[in-house]
């Protein structure tokens, strides 16, 4: 499969379409969402607390992120992601699409985090500085995660039946959320290696 972050590319110029049904999420999706998006918030978390600013900004070679680098690219493209998501409600169906052949949840899940599949970030996603430092980087993934887990819990949107053209096959509403969640999972498990590497700061 080619590069998996550039799905993120499609948050601005996706292809979308309605897919059938019409109603609100069943009670299990919307706990199994919620769920998710609580689980790779804290896994985050987790890998970044109490890191050093040697450690936080400590990179293997110029060309790696740092720490400090995947947390403000996760905390970018959570409001990429869901700005994406939420534009596939309110586009007009695309009847090019078929929409029978939609892909599994689990299927988003496991390929947008598997980290033997690499590739380049968009140029509007890469980490620039704009949140000042990792603890501002946190604190706006927070809040966007925390509105999304919110609007997860109450949204009447119809989720499953509306949709977007993705490199991994057609994609509902859901899934993009679930893809947003992946990606926070993919980045914490690059942030995991970077830990694990020879030469990472001890303190």
């Amino acid at each position: 499969m080619k590069q998996i972050t550039a799905l993120l590319l499609l948050a601005s110029f996706s292809l979308t379409a309605y897919l059938p049904a019409g109603k609100e999420l069943d009670n299990e999706d919307r706990k199994k969402a919620i769920e998710y998006f609580k689980e790779t918030k804290a896994f985050l978390q987790k890998e970044i607390a109490g890191l050093s600013e040697a450690q936080l900004n400590w990179k293997p070679a110029d060309s790696v992120w740092s720490v400090a680098n995947c947390v403000e690219h996760i905390a970018v493209t959570e409001t990429g992601i869901f700005d994406w998501a939420m534009g596939t409600l309110k586009t007009a169906p695309d009847s090019s699409i078929n929409l029978s052949k939609k892909v599994k949840d689990e299927d988003v899940k496991a390929k947008v985090s598997d980290r033997s599949v690499k590739g380049k970030a968009p140029e509007i996603f890469k980490p620039s500085g704009q949140f000042g430092n990792t603890a501002q980087s946190y604190a706006a993934f927070e809040k966007k995660r925390d509105s999304l887990i919110q609007y997860i819990k109450i949204t009447k949107d119809d989720l499953r039946g509306h949709g977007s053209l993705s490199q991994l096959g057609v994609m509902d509403t859901y899934q993009i959320l679930l893809l947003l969640s992946g990606h926070t999972r993919r980045h914490t498990l690059q942030i995991v290696e970077l830990k694990a590497m020879p030469g990472f700061p001890s303190k």
